[in-house]
């Protein structure tokens, strides 16, 4: 059992169902005051350091809230792209580890952001922007056949884009200044320490992969099974598909797996070692 099972384990039971709805909620409130009243995002919300050590707790979350883009049809659909890649990664993964993946995320911004203030003595803007990235990272990692239109128009799969994404990153921390070193490795360090937590168990990337292709089959399975229905008549052939308020039972004389419709139930011939009945070797020829 690796560590993460232990802490699910263990606190579990505090984990937040359907996270992503609240952080929605977060944005969407957030390109209202981008629109409106900015400033009072830049006073009293946004990740200041400096106005976090004087006991303004409440901006370790409504950092979050800040827009990655100044026009509103763009917010919309990142949103919306976000919403749905988190929803993925909750599905698959459970309530307690996406919910410990985001907070992670959001503790590496918070320590981030004071590092750099108590080194360097600035207050480095940080928003949402590198924690929907590690969304993204995870959402490739886990899903990396997954396609997306580029420009909405070139498919091209989740792999690929997180690779683009991370040549992105490692411009910065190569060609970055030091605070911005800071700011992209500690943002990121969630996805490094969760997969790396993860290693080896039922919920690494692999793992899901094979999880997903055997649920698949069987669904199909499923669906087969609905299309030719449950219970079929030896004799008649009848189903409960065919007909719905018929009634099936087994015949305990019968050798063999032998069900019957209310119609035959009574009047068939039972099935013997010797042979079967003859309407019912019709019926097989």
């Amino acid at each position: 059992m690796n560590i993460l099972s232990k802490l699910e384990r263990k606190f579990g039971k505090y984990a937040i169902p359907n996270l992503m709805y609240y952080i929605v909620i977060l944005y969407a409130a957030g390109m209202m005051l981008q629109m409106f009243a900015p400033q009072v995002y830049i006073q009293y919300l946004m990740l200041d350091a400096s106005a976090i050590l004087r006991g303004q707790i409440w901006r370790v979350i409504t950092f979050l809230m800040w827009p990655s883009s100044g026009d509103p049809f763009i917010n919309v659909l990142v949103i919306y792209c976000y919403f749905n890649l988190g929803r993925n990664l909750e599905y698959v993964w459970g309530s307690f580890r996406f919910n410990l993946y985001f907070f992670m995320g959001i503790l590496g911004h918070v320590l981030a952001a004071l590092v750099i203030y108590l080194l360097f003595g600035m207050v480095y803007p940080l928003t949402a922007d590198y924690l929907n990235f590690s969304l993204f990272f995870a959402f490739a990692a886990t899903f990396p056949e997954a396609k997306f239109l580029l420009f909405f128009v070139i498919p091209m799969k989740a792999k690929w884009l997180a690779l683009f994404d991370g040549a992105y990153f490692v411009y910065g921390l190569i060609f970055g200044g030091a605070a911005a070193r800071i700011a992209i490795a500690m943002s990121l360090l969630n996805f490094i320490l969760y997969f790396a937590m993860s290693r080896g168990g039922k919920f690494n990337p692999k793992e899901i992969r094979r999880k997903q292709q055997f649920k698949a089959q069987v669904n199909q399975a499923v669906k087969a099974a609905k299309a030719n229905g449950r219970h079929r008549c030896a004799v008649c052939g009848r189903t409960d598909v065919d007909a719905p308020d018929l009634v099936f039972r087994y015949c305990s004389k019968c050798e063999g797996d032998y069900e019957y419709c209310q119609d035959h139930l009574y009047t068939h011939q039972h099935v013997t070692k010797g042979g079967m009945d003859p309407r019912q070797a019709k019926r097989s020829e």
